[in-house]
């Protein structure tokens, strides 16, 4: 027996897909009576569903610029092992512009695309783009945590398909109804994927918290049906939403988003105040001890024992005072006429 023959007798993946049956009934005669005249109905039923029949044909583009770090790698590289649906490529020139993205996910046959986009070596932005028709959606990826950073204990099957749990806010605003359908075309396993497992053992939650989509990756134990975090982990901030792929009208745009440039800038600022108050409070500090000193060369208890004098009465002289009397100056004799004086 050959193997077209086994497959047939099988009924799996490689048995003819069966076409679409005309039935005719007739309706009872009872309810149609007409002379001369018979009423009959044709019904088309439709073809049985195939099993295992690969019909999902979604695959996902996962690649980034030049000039990323080595934490984005990983994540990358973690999503390609949930993804068994996705396809990689070689790392895009920065001087490139967007739109050539389009052509590369139609050269590797990609309808959808996640592309990293790394800015000043520390900034990540995210594009979750529906190639080529669009919508395409900008996000700032922030709080990444990879597989090897978390090591935590669960575990799950290699390419087993996920259960996307979304939050009920999803549902509550069209901008996040969008991202909901596009989140379920990129991150859903299409079922009966070559690459993929028949098991369903891992759930990826998307909880928006804080004008923010937190991602998250939980393992589902048989036992008693608990959640063990797997991983990786991340926070979307929406930026936003275009009607094309990677451009186009916009059709929402997060007025809450603050760019990490302006948060840094704030940053600078209030280090930059404080660094001045600083240098406010020395400045007054210093004045105030010029004030308060005083000069310490003088001894303030030096007149502490004096005794201050008796005040004199104020004489007023009407006349003027009398001269004083010169005395004539003798002439000085000398020794040797003392004695001749003395012989005389």
């Amino acid at each position: 027996m050959n193997m077209a023959a086994f497959k047939r007798k099988r009924g799996g993946q490689g048995s003819a897909p069966k076409k679409a049956k005309k039935v005719k009934f007739v309706a009872d005669e009872d309810e149609i009576q007409t002379e001369n005249l018979d009423i009959k109905n044709e019904v088309t039923v439709p073809a049985p569903v195939s099993m295992g029949k690969w019909t999902n044909k979604e695959r996902v583009l996962i690649f980034s610029s030049r000039g990323i770090n080595f934490r984005t790698r990983h994540l990358m590289q973690d999503l390609r092992t949930l993804m068994p649906h996705s396809k990689a490529d070689t790392k895009m020139d920065r001087k490139d512009k967007l739109f050539v993205i389009n052509e590369v996910c139609e050269i590797k046959n990609c309808n959808k695309c996640l592309f990293f986009e790394a800015k000043k070596k520390q900034d990540l932005y995210l594009w979750v783009s529906n190639s080529p028709h669009g919508p395409s959606a900008k996000f700032l990826v922030q709080n990444i945590h990879t597989l090897a950073e978390l090591k935590m204990t669960g575990n799950c099957l290699k390419g087993s398909r996920p259960l996307l749990s979304f939050d009920p806010k999803f549902d509550r605003e069209p901008h996040y109804a969008l991202l909901k359908e596009l989140f379920i075309q990129t991150f859903s396993t299409p079922r009966y994927h070559p690459k993929s497992q028949p098991f369903v053992d891992h759930v990826i939650t998307f909880t928006i918290a804080d004008n923010r989509i937190w991602f998250r990756n939980y393992q589902i134990i048989e036992e008693d049906a608990s959640l063990v975090e797997i991983g990786p982990r991340f926070v979307l901030n929406l930026i936003k939403i275009f009607q094309g792929s990677f451009g186009g009208p916009t059709l929402f745009e997060n007025d809450n988003f603050q760019s990490p440039n302006m948060h840094r800038r704030q940053l600078r600022l209030a280090a930059a105040a404080k660094v001045r108050e600083k240098q406010m409070v020395k400045e007054i500090q210093k004045m105030k001890r010029t004030e308060a000193k005083e000069d310490v060369t003088k001894d303030v208890t030096a007149d502490v024992f004096l005794t201050p004098a008796d005040d004199k009465p104020v004489q007023i002289e009407s006349e003027a005072p009398q001269p004083k009397a010169v005395k004539k100056n003798k002439q000085k004799v000398f020794k040797r006429q003392r004695m001749q004086m003395a012989r005389r």
